[in-house]
């Protein structure tokens, strides 16, 4: 304890602890997605590597409110805000990897979502670039449309009054549009490919566009295919891909009425 007089009083120990723990969880979960993007080591070691941050996280803010008790004000040590920084970041750690895990259990543990699961679109041109995936590139069958069906209803594919070159045009920029890599255009087949690489870990999953005439006269049907490389569950972010691209291409077309 500093006795001397108009001395400001110390920062409290246990708070530099929290400060120190909830920094060193911070960026393990941050290195853990760009670690795995950039090749340091393998998506397994990635998850691992989140999972105590997380946990790491959780402790911090644990150790930052025993601190902040402690440096409250009137208590004679100093560091109450930054204790109060350390428990924020420390929660947050823990909390945005604990609220995707608990969103991927509650969703199906599949990887290949299409609008048309009977009939899925087929990969052509990013088989090449597949090489070495883990999954596969045909689909899963009944067993994975049925799951789908389950967990993602409203995925469907998108029928438009619009002739097939038009509508063809319009799926094509939508692609681009959603910052996809375009691997192949073939419009004499109404099919596009593309590529799509999620920003924190770098995974790499794989796209195809088909736009056909529908049943109906005068109209064109349009559906698509995401699937990821690794990993069994997407944790809906095929889904959520699908749905994006849906709306933009929906949008789009809209606009050009």
């Amino acid at each position: 304890m500093n006795d001397r007089p108009g001395a400001a009083a110390p920062i409290s120990r246990i708070v530099i602890l929290a400060l120190g723990l909830a920094a060193l969880a911070a960026l393990a979960a941050v290195a853990a997605g760009f670690g795995t993007k950039w090749r340091m080591w393998d998506f397994r070691t990635g998850f691992a590597v989140l999972e105590w941050g997380a946990w790491g996280g959780l402790a911090a803010a644990g150790v930052a409110l025993v601190g902040a008790v402690l440096a409250r004000p009137g208590a004679g040590r100093r560091g109450f805000l930054l204790a109060l920084c350390a428990l924020a970041v420390g929660l947050a750690t823990f909390a945005v990897p604990w609220q995707q895990r608990n969103a991927a259990r509650a969703l199906p543990r599949i990887h290949d979502i299409t609008t048309d699961p009977d009939n899925p679109p087929a990969f052509r041109a990013v088989l090449p670039l597949r090489k070495g995936a883990r999954n596969p590139p045909e689909y899963g069958g009944a067993e994975i449309a049925a799951q789908q069906k389950k967990g993602y209803p409203d995925i469907a594919p998108l029928r438009v009054s619009r002739p097939r070159a038009d509508a063809y045009e319009a799926a094509l920029v939508a692609a681009a549009e959603m910052g996809w890599t375009i691997v192949a255009k073939a419009p004499a087949e109404g099919r596009i490919e593309a590529t799509d690489t999620t920003f924190w870990f770098g995974f790499t999953d794989d796209i195809v566009i088909r736009v056909v005439p529908d049943e109906q006269a005068e109209r064109t049907r349009i559906d698509i295919r995401s699937k990821s490389r690794i990993g069994r569950s997407d944790a809906g972010t095929n889904a959520a891909r699908v749905r994006a691209y849906l709306k933009r291409l929906r949008d789009r077309l809209r606009g050009q009425q």
